[in-house]
């Protein structure tokens, strides 16, 4: 005979208070909940108090104007952790009074106060009722064995606290398990009480303000220098706006004191949003080996980009903290300390600050990285003060997690990150032309590529440094710097660039990638020691490659088949209508001296870009407008040219910025196609010319890009 016996979950009373510490970070972060609790409950005004530092026995007021809790309220929500009330408002859409969708969903944060301190009393009122006193002194509950028995105490009076008319919530917190306030910790948690619905000026609510007070050292907060004053120093300011369709860009330029680079002002409207691929996202064939893909990457942003999302826009403000350039700005330690603090990009709700992006432990959007791998573009967060601003209602699919450090990582959320650095994509690219011609101003110029490892280099010393492996580490790292050098020297010098020296270029950047990451995680010398060590392997056996190749002649027809060949997978993969009369029976022999290899590089590159752009212009998969000309001039002006023209959307920079390193329009590109082919072209004794449609002979529709590889005439 079987018999049934009936159990249930019993919670033990230590259970909230494991759940408080567990759930909620830091002490900073457990304020910040209870701030965002009264921003639910349609406060117009919360204060933070914290007094007793340095007593012993400091204590946490946090008291706000919102519309209070009833009894049953108190009894059949506060009190029941998890409640769904919120979650099921946010799901229906209700707004309060002033209009606000709840920013708490899982009815967790109540659990701050538990982080906070022992011993916590709530006194609230809603309108028309009672004032509610809630006493809670875990040292008594945890006596208790299971939770069910530990009750609360619970008073209902006449209003003291909130008199008259007035409604809302005060929280006392006593025998705090933070004892010791610093003047740091002080002045961070000023700075993110505060920051929660106002970042400066910049974004934020009218109706919604919180304060910070500490009566017992007001100095501590009271001298904190001006944001808005100090952003208005920034050298760079930018604004962006997307909502699915259309993308709008405001850069500025405002000029550095004495430097005789006049102010630069770009705006764009109605453009389409670039948004760069995932780290791990290639679906090309040809490098990814994959002969078909079922769905194709978008390169452009669309409504689909942004569902779960809605409308996304930001507002930045950037400085420059190089030594000459910080000397001009003047009180070089006051903006450093404000960036050290203040540094990063923050995310706002409805207004309404989303803890933890913008602090210096969350590198959101991989800037640093990125910063490292293509220095002549990175922009750093110690440099940028800035915020990105997503509505509550069209955001569905961002989540925040339960431990309110951020946004679940789905797919929403990897799809709101490549908006965001879609849209800065235009920043970085305008303050890299503001920034070269500030360098060349002051002298500074330096070869970009080799800058491009340098700075690599000198930020993995630093790193090197915190970590004791100077010693060991230095020696290697100044023999890459010598011998990436050397190398690039001897390439040129030989006649050996193009791809030979991208890709060197690609695998130490590769390399220093991975060496950065692993630096940043606190490695062990072994596996650092032997990541350099693989370097160093990489650079010597691209000395192999400095053999004299000496141009031979090559019929322009076979090499245009070739390359036709090379690109038939990515041709059919994306699409592309390939026009090609130069590859048929019945074309002219054309002959030129060239470096085989590298001019069937500098085409692929060109294809590549064509590609790209074209996807861009026609962003369907079955889009039939993507189409790409190949032909032969022979009487084009200079000698006998491969003319090379697409239906994309065209250039947009004068052939000086098409050619220079690094310069790209492409999301983390690395700017590097277009100035090889042109090196390729100078290697050949030829060009690489970007002719209008009227001066290249090729069909009416390839209006797009138009480029001619121009080679030396053999007659003369």
């Amino acid at each position: 005979m079987q018999a049934k016996i009936d159990r249930h979950f019993r919670p033990r009373a230590r259970l909230l208070q494991h759940l408080g510490d567990q759930l909620i970070g830091t002490p900073r972060l457990a304020v910040f909940e209870l701030v965002k609790n009264a921003y639910d409950a349609d406060a117009s005004e919360v204060v933070v108090e914290i007094a007793g530092i340095g007593s012993g026995h400091p204590s946490i007021r946090v008291s706000d104007d919102g519309t209070g809790m009833s009894p049953e309220t108190v009894k059949d929500i506060w009190l029941v952790i998890a409640h769904d009330h919120k979650e099921k408002q946010l799901a229906k859409k209700e707004r309060t009074a002033k209009g606000r969708l709840p920013l708490g969903s899982k009815g967790l944060g109540r659990l701050s106060v538990h982080k906070l301190g022992n011993k916590i009393r709530m006194v609230t009122r809603a309108a028309g009722e009672q004032e509610v006193v809630v006493d809670i002194d875990w040292n008594k509950m945890i006596e208790h064995e299971f939770l069910s028995d530990a009750e609360v105490d619970i008073e209902l009076r006449e209003p003291e606290v909130f008199t008259g008319e007035k409604t809302g919530t005060e929280l006392q917190i006593l025998e705090l398990r933070e004892k010791r306030w610093t003047r740091g910790e002080i002045r961070r948690l000023y700075r993110q009480v505060t920051s929660i619905s106002s970042p400066f000026g910049q974004v934020g609510r009218d109706d919604f303000k919180a304060i910070l007070q500490v009566p017992d050292v007001p100095q501590w907060i009271e001298r904190l220098p001006d944001p808005v004053e100090l952003l208005k120093r920034a050298p760079w300011k930018y604004t962006f706006k997307f909502d699915g369709e259309n993308f709008e860009y405001h850069y500025l330029f405002r000029g550095i004191p004495g430097i005789q680079r006049q102010a630069r002002e770009v705006e764009e409207e109605e453009v389409s949003l670039l948004v760069p691929p995932h780290e791990a996202d290639d679906d090309d064939p040809l490098f990814s080996g994959k002969a078909q893909s079922t769905t194709l990457r978008k390169v452009i942003a669309d409504l689909t980009t942004i569902e779960g999302i809605g409308p996304v826009s930001g507002e930045f403000y950037v400085f420059d903290l190089s030594p000459r350039i910080a000397k001009q700005m003047g009180e070089t330690k006051l903006i450093k300390d404000f960036l050290d603090e203040n540094g990063g990009i923050r995310v706002y709700r409805d207004g309404i600050r989303v803890y933890d992006y913008g602090e210096r432990s969350n590198d959101w959007l991989g800037l640093d990285l990125k910063r490292v791998n293509n220095p002549t573009r990175g922009l750093s967060r110690n440099i940028v003060v800035g915020h990105v601003s997503i509505d509550q209602d069209g955001s569905p699919g961002l989540v925040e997690k339960s431990n309110r450090e951020g946004f679940i990582e789905n797919d929403a959320y990897e799809r709101f990150k490549q908006v965001v650095l879609g849209a800065i994509d235009p920043l970085q690219r305008e303050r890299e032309v503001d920034r070269k011609a500030i360098r060349e101003l002051l002298g500074d110029v330096q070869d970009p590529e080799v800058r491009s490892i340098m700075e690599p280099v000198s930020k993995i010393r630093v790193i090197a440094s915190k970590n004791n492996l100077s010693g060991k580490i230095d020696p290697l790292l100044d023999r890459i710097e010598h011998e990436y050098v050397e190398m690039k020297n001897r390439l040129l010098a030989t006649g050996i660039s193009g791809t030979s020296l991208a890709v060197v270029f690609h695998e130490i950047e590769q390399g220093v990638r991975s060496l950065y990451k692993n630096m940043e995680n606190h490695p062990e010398m072994e596996n650092v020691a032997s990541q350099v060590e693989e370097m160093m392997k990489l650079l010597d056996g691209f000395s192999d490659l400095l053999r004299k190749k000496d141009r031979k002649p090559v019929d322009l027809r076979k090499l245009i088949r070739r390359a036709r060949d090379l690109n038939q997978i990515r041709f059919r993969h994306h699409n592309v209508r390939l026009n090609c009369p130069a590859v048929e029976d019945d074309a002219p022999e054309v002959t030129v001296s060239c470096s085989y290899g590298l001019t069937l590089g500098a085409i692929t590159n060109i294809i590549d870009n064509a590609i790209y752009w074209m996807r861009a212009k026609w962003p369907n998969e079955d889009d039939t407008g993507r189409a790409l000309y190949i032909g032969i001039d022979e009487d084009f002006e200079g000698g006998p040219a491969v003319i090379i023209a697409d239906t994309g959307p065209g250039f947009r920079d004068a052939p000086s910025e098409l050619v220079r390193p690094f310069y790209t329009r492409r999301p983390e590109g690395m700017g590097m196609g277009l100035y090889y082919a042109n090196m390729v072209m100078e290697l050949n004794d030829g060009a690489l010319v970007f002719p209008d449609f009227s001066e290249a002979d090729v069909p009416d529709e390839f209006e797009g890009a138009i480029i001619a590889l121009q080679f030396a005439d053999l007659k003369d």
